[in-house]
């Protein structure tokens, strides 16, 4: 119990993207927002327990990516854990096997739909980058704006998965941004 204020306090640390910055040049626009993208991502895959821990986490980004370069540069989670981050195609079957989450990027509903299908039932926890309604498939959905990245939670998904998720970063994702 001694250690939950910590927790909390690393956590709001941790998802700092989620306060509102400064708007950047619009040159560096979209580095500005990989940055953020990235911060985001590796707090909720800090906060996520899988059945069986990996010790090295691997990352898969599927599909055409937007605002994962800074992902693929080569990471290390805040716990210190090693992550691994490849780039697969949807219809990839070392999805299964070789990845512990997974960075979707712009799929066809077709091979979206083929993706989650593949991902039932097995502890994958999966976080999408582009316009998804976040209504099916993914555990976490991305909201990247201008001034700020957040995101939305499918509760159905995250029970389904297997991978436990911290519930602080579920009442995280409920946070509405103040308008400037």
């Amino acid at each position: 119990m001694r250690c939950r204020p910590m927790l909390l306090a690393a956590l709001m640390l941790l998802f700092s993207a989620l306060v509102r910055a400064q708007p950047p040049e619009a040159s560096s626009l979209a580095e500005h927002r990989a940055s953020a993208v990235t911060q985001v991502v590796l707090g909720i895959l800090s906060y996520a327990r899988w059945p069986v821990e990996p010790t090295q986490l691997r990352l898969c980004l599927i599909g055409p990516t937007e605002y994962a370069d800074d992902l693929v540069k080569g990471t290390t989670q805040a716990t210190g854990r090693p992550m691994l981050v490849r780039r697969l195609l949807a219809g990839d079957r070392r999805i299964l096997g070789e990845c512990d989450a997974v960075y979707i990027g712009k799929l066809s509903a077709t091979e979206r739909g083929q993706l989650f299908t593949s991902l039932n039932g097995h502890p994958v926890l999966s976080i999408s980058e582009a316009d998804d309604p976040c209504t099916v498939g993914s555990l976490f959905c991305l909201r990247v704006g201008d001034q700020q990245v957040a995101f939305e939670v499918n509760l159905d998904s995250v029970a389904r998965s297997g991978v436990r998720i911290h519930p602080s970063v579920l009442q995280l994702s409920r946070r509405r941004a103040t308008q400037p």
